[in-house]
């Protein structure tokens, strides 16, 4: 219910979810598509992942492959994709929070999210 009595209308309701769910789509679709980076080893290591977090790239300098130390270029390799998927989750929040905030918290006046 809305303050003051009156009831919802549930055309607008509907119409305001559907919008939301355009919306949420839509910045999926962006996030799919932006790259960021991360990296690992002062930069020897780096790693791109998409804003939705699908891994496209790893560079490796040459400065960090040690034969006889390939557990060191496999620790760079891990935390240079973590970091890359740390900044993904970040861009996550920025461009998901505000409509995930819509959907509860009383985006939409009337229903009881």
């Amino acid at each position: 219910m809305i303050p003051g009595g009156g009831q919802p209308n549930m055309q607008q309701l509907l119409q305001q979810a559907q919008k939301m769910q355009q919306d949420l789509a839509r910045a999926q679709e962006e996030l799919a598509r932006t790259e960021v980076d991360g990296q690992a080893g002062g930069g020897l290591v780096k790693a791109t992942v998409t804003g939705s977090g699908e891994l496209r790239a790893l560079k490796i300098d040459p400065k960090a492959v040690d034969p006889e130390d390939t557990e060191t270029l496999a620790d760079l390799v891990v935390a240079a994709v973590q970091a890359a998927n740390e900044n993904a989750q970040a861009l996550q929040q920025q461009k998901l929070g505000p409509l995930a905030q819509g959907l509860g918290g009383g985006g939409i006046p009337g229903l009881p999210f």
